[in-house]
């Protein structure tokens, strides 16, 4: 099994394939011209405008719960995971990645809020959508809908639900089991209340931890300010070949930096679209621009929370993979990639605080993204099946127990199953947003164009000669407003 999905994985993440993911993301980010530079205000302030209706979630609520999913296990145990194979070099590539992968992000969240449908009273985007609406090829729109259902509802909850479990496990000696039967029982009480019960704890968890996270990181690197520069320069220098012991694994530097980076803050991988259909905006660019800087709040905020906390302890191991594991670091003999790096780090500054507070972050950072998970995956079935009671039904029991089994799996057959997922969603969704790169840059053409002229821009998918965009072919309207009028 474990030798049939590394085969799998050498595959979908082969050298060209992760030089492909940076070039698409710094292709996005040429062609806008650096929105996630350029926009950078307009993203934060956006995030705070638009409310709820009755179809949709306001821009705050579709922002927590693609954060749900961005912020997760990704975070902690793929952060230090990178570390381990790539070196502290492998920072510096998660943040390139998240910079450019702005650009993505934009884009595949735009498209999904341009091609979105209202279906049994709630808004409804994503990939699957915009491949059938855009592109016009329905079987690829039913295999993206597909792999996402089988990556979101089979293979990756168990990476989330496993590292609360091995958090867990070594904080306070509880049963991965029992870990297990904890965490299904609340995914079950949220799930089966819907969407809008997912929004609502997600704007309420979501910030929550991720502050809390970072506070107790600035903590640790206040305590620690004068190794700043060395710890900066040893990222840097690793990114690019130039220290002595990382040198030799500048390709797995980059391999990994882009690997975890592309799985912590998805994107390009078309999870975060899902979310950014479901909210009520009155211009795609608007929703398209907010999920942008989710990126940003992932990567440069969490996940380097993460990696400083390690690299100002040295509480790591790093082995060259392509040397026999050879060590090139080894700053905690007989550890696991994962969790336990963070644990140690935080309780060698804090001792008798760290392996808890982290294992009780882990908790939240991933029971949060097996929620968004949740409705990822929901999405397709909706998208799948025109009568979706049932099948909806199954999709719970599904995913709960997926997420049981990989509570109590080992750490490293749950990443190999998540990253089998990942790359199969990733590469159809990318091949989808090239494709429709014009409607995107439109949009933002227009939404651009409005706002010099002092407007709060309104989207028209007929003026702009969108094709198969009914929701916006007669121009924004609240949905209490379109129901006036007909």
């Amino acid at each position: 099994m474990e030798a049939f999905v590394g085969s799998l994985n050498d595959i979908l993440w082969s050298t060209p394939a992760i030089y492909a993911c940076l070039g698409i993301g710094l292709f996005f980010s040429l062609l806008t011209r650096f929105l996630q530079v350029r926009h950078i205000k307009e993203m934060v302030t956006l995030m705070f405008q638009g409310k709820s209706s009755e179809a949709g979630v306001s821009s705050f609520q579709a922002l927590s719960i693609a954060l749900s999913g961005r912020v997760g296990t990704g975070n902690i145990a793929g952060t230090a995971t990178a570390i381990a194979m790539g070196g502290p070099g492998a920072v510096f590539w998660m943040w390139a990645i998240a910079f450019i992968g702005a650009g993505s992000a934009y884009v595949e969240s735009t498209l999904a809020q341009i091609y979105k449908v209202k279906k049994d009273g709630q808004y409804r985007g994503g990939p699957a959508y915009y491949i059938e609406k855009g592109i016009g090829i329905k079987w690829f729109a039913v295999l993206f809908a597909i792999s996402a259902l089988l990556a979101m509802a089979v293979l990756m909850p168990g990476v989330q639900s496993n590292s609360i479990a091995t958090g867990m496990e070594n904080a306070f000696g509880i049963n991965k089991a029992v870990t297990g039967f904890i965490i299904i029982f609340l995914l079950g009480l949220i799930i089966f209340g819907g969407v809008k019960r997912i929004a609502s704890v997600a704007q309420i968890t979501v910030p929550f931890m991720a502050l809390g996270y970072m506070l107790v990181a600035l903590i640790i690197i206040g305590l620690n300010i004068s190794e700043v520069p060395a710890v900066i320069s040893l990222i840097f220098k690793s990114a690019f070949g130039a220290d002595a012991a990382f040198g030799g694994i500048l390709g797995s530097a980059i391999a990994w930096g882009v690997k975890r980076g592309i799985y912590s803050n998805e994107a390009g991988q078309g999870t975060g679209a899902h979310a950014a259909g479901a909210a009520e905006v009155s211009h795609p660019a608007k929703q398209g621009l907010v999920q942008a800087f989710s990126v940003y709040i992932d990567t440069l905020f969490v996940c380097s929370a993460t990696a400083f906390m390690i690299l100002f302890t040295g509480m790591y191991n790093t082995v060259d993979e392509k040397n026999n594991g050879a060590v090139l670091y080894e700053g905690l003999a007989g550890v696991e990639a994962g969790p336990g790096y963070t644990q140690a780090a935080v309780e060698t500054v804090l001792p008798g605080f760290g392996s808890g507070f982290v294992a009780i972050s882990l908790f939240f950072f991933a029971f949060t993204t097996i929620m968004a998970y949740y409705y990822i995956a929901e999405t397709n079935v909706a998208y799948l099946f025109r009568n979706s009671k049932w099948p909806m039904f199954f999709l719970k029991l599904i995913l709960l127990g997926a997420t049981f089994y990989g509570a109590v799996k080992t750490a490293g057959l749950a990443w190999a199953l998540g990253d089998v997922g990942l790359g199969l969603m990733v590469w159809l969704n990318l091949i989808a947003i090239v494709i429709l790169t014009k409607p995107a840059v439109i949009a933002l053409k227009d939404y651009e164009a409005q706002k010099k002229q002092g407007l709060d821009p309104v989207f028209n998918s007929t003026k702009l000669g969108i094709k198969n965009a009914e929701y916006w072919e007669n121009g924004y309207q609240l949905e209490s407003e379109k129901e006036k009028v007909s």
